[in-house]
């Protein structure tokens, strides 16, 4: 799969970046705190995510301003204007579309669900919360809004930990790192500030869509109390540690999601490359070079060569390092 980029206007001329994916129904996907379209796409783990969500249908996703391919404007994060971005980018469909919202995407996702009954399908919810404010104690709260702030680089690690505690070192590296290349710490903060203000308590009563609350990583009272919130609404509490949906066990999370909104699930590992470009990938992963590779599968160099190439064409990925750490994430998926 390949994303397609593109911008949406909303209502006080904000240029929102958006990326869609697969074709077929669409699914607006509301992102959590930092995003970057372009460099969620590299990032292995994440991807493989994004891929498995969007066989079969249209995933559309976007950076909300400050973040990735958007830029900043001179308004503060508001839940408004969270809403007006997604009128935005809901606005570039053709009639009613299935809407997720993951951490802080699940309450805007909730208001614009309430606000917009007719446009919304099926509703998921991952990782969400009524109030921001019961996330955590006021002391710890502030401490962390101060330690984005002051020291952004300590701050991203930080908050690393506290997402994805599965993740090996090495992606807890790569995701902080990431998040810091997402934002500033000024955008950063604020953003976060913003989770802990949503409030969509008044706002969850009024959802008459079909919903799906899916949670995994503690606080669990938060999924219990939004999906008692809403009418009707499921409630499905996934094993794990990490909040990031694309740490952990995501085949699982997936095929939770897939099956509300009605789409055939996939067999674990499913990935669209040949046997042979398995084998040639599980190699890449060790650290082969392409003679290394041409020895241990009795073909010569430039057969080992073309193949990698056509792995990382296939994959839209640039060099063997992305394919060496996409193929250990989609190995955790077997």
């Amino acid at each position: 799969m390949q994303q397609r980029l593109g911008r949406a206007v909303s209502s006080d001329g904000t240029a929102v970046a958006y990326a869609t994916v697969g074709a077929g129904p669409p699914v607006v996907y509301v992102m959590g705190w930092l995003t970057h379209l372009e460099l969620a796409w590299e990032h292995p783990a994440e991807r493989a995510f994004y891929e498995a969500l969007a066989q079969g249908c249209r995933l559309v996703r976007y950076d909300r301003a400050g973040c990735g391919l958007t830029a900043a404007v001179d308004r503060p994060a508001s839940l408004e204007f969270e809403l007006e971005q997604l009128a935005a980018v809901t606005a570039t469909l053709d009639g009613p579309f299935d809407l997720i919202g993951t951490s802080m995407g699940a309450p805007v996702a909730v208001a614009w669900a309430a606000a917009h009954p007719g446009t919304v399908r099926r509703l998921v919810l991952y990782g969400g919360w009524l109030r921001g404010h019961d996330l955590s104690p006021p002391a710890v709260r502030d401490h962390v809004l101060g330690l984005v702030e002051s020291h952004w680089g300590l701050g991203s690690d930080v908050l690393t930990d506290i997402f994805a505690p599965d993740a090996d070192p090495v992606t807890r590296a790569g995701t902080a790192r990431y998040q810091r290349a997402c934002s500033t710490a000024a955008t950063a903060r604020a953003l976060l500030a913003l989770s802990y203000d949503l409030d969509v308590t008044d706002l969850a009563g009024r959802v008459r869509t079909p919903t799906l609350v899916v949670h995994r990583a503690a606080p669990v009272a938060q999924a219990e109390a939004l999906a008692a919130a809403v009418d009707g609404a499921r409630l499905v509490l996934l094993p794990g540690r990490s909040h990031l949906p694309y740490v952990g066990d995501r085949h699982e999370l997936v095929a939770v999601v897939r099956r509300f909104l009605g789409l055939p699930v996939a067999r674990r590992g499913a990935d669209g490359l040949t046997r042979r470009q398995r084998e040639v990938a599980e190699l890449v992963s060790r650290g082969c070079t392409n003679r290394e590779i041409a020895a241990h599968l009795g073909i010569d160099e430039r057969s080992a060569e073309g193949h990698v190439e056509r792995i990382r064409l296939r994959l839209g990925f640039r060099s063997r390092a992305q394919i060496a750490a996409w193929y250990g994430a989609r190995r955790d998926l077997d």
